[in-house]
């Protein structure tokens, strides 16, 4: 379980950083957009006050604080799973991926009301107009290795 704080912690601290970096030092959430690696890369300053691309973004209060309570549910559930569940290394690491994240987002809603997406990635002719942050990987490949590599038989 030691494995699933620390890479947690050193999950949501990226995130933290990258959006402070981002958000605050750069200026992206007045300058709207910077170009780092055109078309492959972009920094696009969104805020997402609902779900993945902005499900559920009416932008009420309510949602907001539903949506906080949601992700530390959910959170919660992860930990008591993997506590209680024979998890090998790669399940730790994918819980510990996918709590870090989720309490990175749960931050941003505390502080500004919403996520602060803005990574954008675009390629071949398809303009991507979505942005998403480092908590958002971290959500997305945490739920993948939960999947993959918790259970009995699965574990490694």
């Amino acid at each position: 379980m030691r494995l699933v704080f620390w890479v947690g912690f050193w999950t949501f601290l990226i995130d933290q950083a990258t959006k402070y970096l981002v958000v605050h030092a750069m200026d992206l959430r007045n300058l709207g957009e910077i170009e780092v690696l055109p078309p492959l890369l972009n920094l696009r300053m969104a805020w997402n006050y609902g779900i993945n691309f902005g499900l559920f973004a009416q932008g009420s209060d309510i949602v907001r604080w539903v949506l906080i309570t949601v992700a530390i549910v959910i959170s919660g559930a992860v930990l008591w799973w993997v506590h209680s569940e024979e998890t090998g290394k790669r399940g730790y690491i994918a819980a510990g991926l996918l709590v870090g994240g989720a309490m990175g987002n749960v931050v941003d809603r505390i502080l500004y009301g919403g996520v602060a997406d803005f990574l954008n990635m675009s390629c071949c002719g398809f303009d991507n107009p979505y942005a998403f942050n480092v908590a958002d990987i971290a959500v997305f490949a945490g739920a993948i290795g939960m999947v993959l590599f918790t259970g009995g038989k699965n574990a490694a």
